[in-house]
C-alpha cells in the first residue's frame, strides 16, 4: 500500500512538472507570435509638445509635432541673417533623435560644403535651436517611451 502511494505521489510530481513545462512553452510561443506582429517601424503616439493634444489621433499628433518644430526652428533662424550666393544649395538635412526622456539629440547634418564655408556658425545655430526646444514628451510604443529618429530638411530663404 505504501509503495502504491509512493508511486502515485511520484507520478503526480512528474505529471505536474510536465504540465508546468507545457504552460511555459505555450507562453513563450504566444510571446514570440506577439513580438512578430508588432510594427517596429512606427509608434503609437508621436513626441508631443505641451501645446499638442495627447488624446488626438496619430495624424493630428504628427501634424502638431511637425508644426511646433517648424515654428520653433523658423523663429530661431529668423533672428539671424544669412548671405547666400547663387552657387549655394540652401538645404540642410538634419537628423536628430528624441530620446525616451524627451530630449533632442542632433546626430548629423548634411549640407553643402560651400554653404558651411561661407556660414560656419550655421551648424551651431541649428543645433542650438533644436536643443532649446520646449518641453517634449517622448514617443510611445505600447505605452512605453521610446526613442525616435527624424530627418528633416531645413531650407534657408533669403529676403
Amino acid at each position: 500500500m505504501n509503495r502504491l502511494l509512493l508511486f502515485g505521489f511520484i507520478g503526480m510530481l512528474l505529471g505536474s512538472c510536465s504540465f508546468m513545462e507545457s504552460k511555459e512553452k505555450r507562453t513563450q510561443e504566444r510571446l514570440a507570435t506577439e513580438i512578430q506582429q508588432i510594427d517596429w517601424n512606427s509608434v503609437d503616439a508621436y513626441p508631443l509638445f505641451s501645446a499638442c493634444d495627447e488624446n488626438a489621433t496619430k495624424p493630428v499628433q504628427r501634424a502638431c509635432f511637425e508644426e511646433q518644430l517648424s515654428q520653433h526652428l523658423s523663429m530661431a533662424l529668423a533672428t539671424h541673417e544669412f548671405a547666400l550666393g547663387a552657387d549655394m544649395d540652401p538645404t540642410i538635412m538634419v537628423t536628430f533623435v528624441v530620446n525616451t526622456a524627451g530630449k533632442v539629440i542632433v546626430k548629423d547634418m548634411e549640407k553643402d560644403p560651400v554653404l558651411i564655408e561661407n556660414m560656419p556658425q550655421l551648424e551651431e545655430i541649428i543645433a542650438q535651436s533644436l536643443n532649446t526646444l520646449p518641453a517634449l514628451a517622448p514617443a510611445l510604443k505600447r505605452g512605453i517611451p521610446v526613442s525616435t529618429k527624424y530627418r528633416i530638411p531645413i531650407v534657408l530663404n533669403t529676403p
